[in-house]
């Protein structure tokens, strides 16, 4: 699926050192079943993510993150009540109460689909003297062998890189892009909801 209006808001996670490993993702798959089974309007999947190494998340440790696709800004909302409301509420409260931190920041879809089974993400800020313009074509192409999709930062919203390659293999980028690239170990790959806005 691709579309000039989906967002994704990304949120970084991490747990109590107390808290198995285990455990964790049990309660966040059940979270994201919840989220699942009564989306939100404008909600199109989620999934979750255990990643090591970006600096921005647990200071480089062991963490997760979280995508959550959504039809435009009006479906921001929805989604902020959603997780914590109704049937969501118990699995979200108790997912919560094992995290220790997290962070978070917000994405529009630039180039490629929504991804399905993203197993890397490359991270990258604009290098000087190329245009946007340039930088697009330059990654444009490197996309479709990949199963990419490019993600573009929205208004400075969140610590990372302002771009992310979701992939579902490694993805070779222009040398001038210096990325971090973690692999994604899939906790929660979530099918299209596509509930429409009411």
């Amino acid at each position: 699926m691709s579309g000039d209006n989906i967002l994704a808001y990304a949120f970084w996670h991490w747990p109590q050192p107390s808290v198995d490993r285990t455990a964790y993702e049990v309660a966040q798959v059940q979270f994201q079943r919840s989220l699942a089974a009564a989306p939100s309007p404008g909600f199109i999947r989620s999934a979750s993510y255990a990643i090591a190494g970006a600096p921005w998340a647990n200071n480089g440790g062991d963490a997760y993150q979280d995508w959550y696709m959504v039809r435009g800004t009006t479906a921001l909302d929805p989604l902020d009540e959603a997780a914590i409301t109704a049937s969501r509420k118990a699995p979200h409260d108790a997912a919560a109460a094992q995290a220790a931190g997290g962070t978070a920041g917000l994405f529009k879809l630039r180039l490629g689909e929504v991804p399905n089974e993203a197993r890397w993400s490359h991270w990258f800020s604009k290098p000087a003297g190329v245009s946007y313009p340039q930088l697009f074509a330059a990654v444009e192409p490197a996309l479709p062998p990949v199963g990419g999709s490019l993600w573009v930062r929205k208004m400075t919203l969140g610590p990372s890189p302002e771009f992310c390659v979701l992939a579902r293999q490694p993805a070779a980028l222009a040398p001038q892009f210096q990325m971090f690239a973690f692999p994604l170990r899939p906790v929660w790959e979530g099918a299209d909801v596509e509930v429409a806005s009411r």
